[in-house]
């Protein structure tokens, strides 16, 4: 008889339902298990239906979501087995600062469930102080699904940033340094693949409007992939998807230096780690004046990605958890 999973998660539509359920769900079904995902957001109705699934089910996995102690408390008993899985630091504000109200709520969660999954080591070790049993599951994405051909354009350098409204002050912090890139390096556009633009900055915008089916092209029809992020706790909890995102389509990466995306991006040899507005402009320089330089670190970075960040091997991680005893 095949296992049940049913998957706990705030909506179907969010990048951590996509990249740490659904994705898997064709490998869950090849391998004999039966992948249900549920959302657990939505009122009264929609946690009955939650309380209901999960007594049916043989594993309940959440993903990201903290619940008052009364509701996790139903969902303890109502579980054979639970798991938590996480990629983000929500135990802490957006902002990167302490939060007792959300440490609070995610030190119960990671003590009430059987096993826990963090996106990244920073992650693993908060985790770890409060369930031993904690497995680091980096965030990784279906390789095969970027490996695109796409035509580049000849009369500009185009950068490529793809994210949402959640992270866009990430870019908008960037924005003086890629206008100091963008006098440097004739023909410097930006590509904004999100749900925004940033006009007035200096630079040159493309927005393109994010859909699921056109992202992987989006990317591959750009010349270098950028992340920029803040170093502090809630930065520091990220999982690089952007990052793996750009690689997976053979795109060089400049990134900040924090976080996962230090742990992803192998210095020079798939993309460069920028700690200062300086070392911004001189990378950005340095990748549009050389065509070789970017075929190469982005060739690296997607064997990278193939190797280390994409479903196949990191589903077997999860399933040698899911698969081990109660």
């Amino acid at each position: 008889m095949s296992s049940r999973l049913l998957f706990v998660s705030k909506g179907r539509d969010a990048s951590s339902t996509r990249y740490r359920a659904l994705q898997f769900f064709p490998l869950w079904r090849a391998a004999g298990f039966e992948p249900a995902h549920v959302t657990a957001s939505g009122g009264i109705k929609a946690t009955l239906d939650m309380l209901r699934q999960a007594r049916q089910a043989d594993v309940v996995i959440v993903l990201r979501k903290t619940f008052p102690a009364a509701l996790l408390w139903l969902l303890r008993r109502a579980s054979r087995r639970l798991v938590f899985d996480f990629d983000d630091a929500i135990f802490c504000n957006t902002d990167g600062s302490s939060s007792r109200t959300r440490m609070a709520r995610f030190a119960a969660m990671a003590r009430a469930c059987d096993h826990v999954f963090a996106g990244n080591a920073f992650l693993a070790r908060h985790a770890a102080a409060f369930n031993p049993a904690a497995t680091l599951v980096p965030t990784c994405v279906d390789a095969a699904r970027y490996r695109i051909e796409a035509d580049k354009p000849v009369g500009t350098l185009d950068l490529v940033w793809i994210g949402s409204h959640s992270t866009r002050k990430y870019l908008a912090e960037a924005m003086p340094w890629l206008k100091q890139a963008s006098e440097k390096v004739p023909g410097l556009r930006l590509k904004i693949v999100a749900d925004f633009d940033l006009p007035g900055g200096g630079v040159a915008t493309l927005p393109v409007a994010w859909r699921a089916d056109s992202e992987a092209r989006e990317l591959a029809s750009s010349h270098v992939g950028i992340a920029p992020m803040r170093d502090d706790d809630w930065s520091r909890g990220k999982c690089a998807l952007k990052v793996l995102q750009y690689m997976a389509a053979g795109l060089p990466v400049v990134s900040s230096d924090a976080g996962a995306n230090r742990e992803v991006v192998v210095e020079g040899e798939t993309g460069f780690l920028a700690a200062t507005p300086e070392e911004w402009v001189m990378r950005i320089a340095q990748l549009a004046q050389d065509a070789d330089l970017r075929r190469r670190l982005g060739e690296a970075g997607r064997r990278r990605v193939e190797t280390d960040y994409s479903i196949g091997p990191v589903f077997e991680r999860l399933r040698s958890v899911i698969s081990g005893p109660g």
